[in-house]
């Protein structure tokens, strides 16, 4: 195993900033269920220091992904949660 495929199998820290609504929730159930062995962490922009950090980002629609403190949101990556997860080595094959 070369060192960049330890690091692809590592623990990921997974952020996913959520309006609660049903997309959000689904994108989050997604990425729990495919992501297995990430710490999963879903942030409410409804909470004022939560909608402050996603300014910080630059996030501009939800949900949005940030992964190991970097954004990887699908309005900026063109593509949905199960590519963004496959383009990082979270999952083993792209489903669109």
């Amino acid at each position: 195993m070369t060192i960049l495929e330890g690091y692809i199998h590592m623990a990921r820290k997974i952020e996913v900033f959520s309006a609660g609504c049903l997309v959000c929730d689904l994108t989050v159930d997604y990425i729990k269920s495919a992501a297995v062995g990430c710490e999963v962490i879903v942030l409410n922009t409804h909470k004022h220091e939560v909608a402050q950090r996603a300014i910080d980002f630059g996030i501009r629609c939800l949900p949005a992904i940030v992964i190991d403190g970097k954004l990887a949101d699908p309005c900026q990556m063109g593509g949905p949660a199960k590519a963004i997860l496959h383009d990082y080595g979270l999952i083993k094959r792209k489903v669109l």
